[in-house]
């Protein structure tokens, strides 16, 4: 198996080859991303933070790779993200638990990368 930070390695080529293949759907995902992400009431750590805990209840394993990596960025602390896991898993409920856990090994994977 490999590990989160191996996948979101993968996932980030991946999106980046589809956005080659489209990239008038590309140029407007990533237009519609930023305007989402821009700091206003929230700041980026709080969309981070949010999309992490949506990223477990609709059970997308690239998107809360690349939502924890980047709230890691945003300087959220690890008890931040694990109570946006759960979140996430209570929005879910047991199949969100299964994806929690694995957004957990993500962020562990990632924090160790990082140090």
């Amino acid at each position: 198996m490999k590990t989160h930070v191996e996948g979101l390695n993968t996932g980030m080529k991946l999106l980046n080859n589809y956005m080659k293949a489209a990239p008038e759907l590309g140029k407007g995902f990533n237009e519609f991303h930023h305007a989402a992400m821009a700091p206003g009431s929230l700041d980026l750590k709080t969309k981070e933070l949010i999309a992490v805990g949506i990223a477990v209840s609709v059970k997308c394993v690239f998107c809360f790779q690349s939502h924890i990596a980047s709230a890691l960025e945003a300087g959220a602390q690890r008890e931040e993200i694990v109570e946006a896991i759960n979140v996430g898993i209570l929005m879910a409920g047991g199949p969100g638990l299964a994806y929690g856990i694995q957004a957990l090994e993500c962020l562990d994977q990632l924090l160790e990368e990082r140090k």
